[in-house]
């Protein structure tokens, strides 16, 4: 899968963020639906590395190097059961199995919003549905095509 965002000049805390924000989706394709940041925080707790709220929300948008503690890292993928390396090694890249996992998941959301669509949307013109049905393709592309 080609990743502009995998780009030399993406920095080690925007990988780890990427990373990070892959294993949750994955999480929920697991059935076990959204994990809560109470979830991770009382494993992580457990584990002796505490995790502040606002530590998390950095390490997930990779606004902070605060976001790099070896520790943590290493108890955060013994929680998503993940081979620690894939947090710990700025280089490693996202594992196939991982890359097969996140097509998958963003097919079920494509088709749970087309589901949702079809079931809510049934007295809307068909012009009107032609347009939410375009906006929904361009999103999936990635919005693409800016021009239209």
């Amino acid at each position: 899968m080609a990743d502009d965002a995998a780009e030399p000049s993406e920095s080690p805390q925007a990988r780890l963020a990427r990373k990070i924000n892959l294993l949750l989706d994955l999480y929920e394709t697991r059935g076990a639906g959204p994990l809560s940041y109470k979830d991770i925080s009382q494993d992580m707790s457990d584990r002796g590395t505490p995790l502040s709220r606002s530590r998390w929300a950095y390490m997930r948008s990779g606004d902070s190097s605060l976001a790099m503690d070896q520790e943590l890292l290493q108890n955060l993928a013994m929680f998503f059961g993940v081979d620690r390396r894939y947090l710990l090694d700025d280089a490693n890249e996202v594992p196939e199995l991982v890359e097969a996992q996140l097509s998958l998941l963003k097919s079920m959301r494509e088709a749970r919003v087309r589901n949702f669509a079809a079931r809510q949307l049934q007295d809307l013109s068909p012009e009107t549905l032609a347009r939410l049905r375009d906006v929904i393709d361009k999103h999936a592309r990635g919005g693409e095509d800016e021009s239209s």
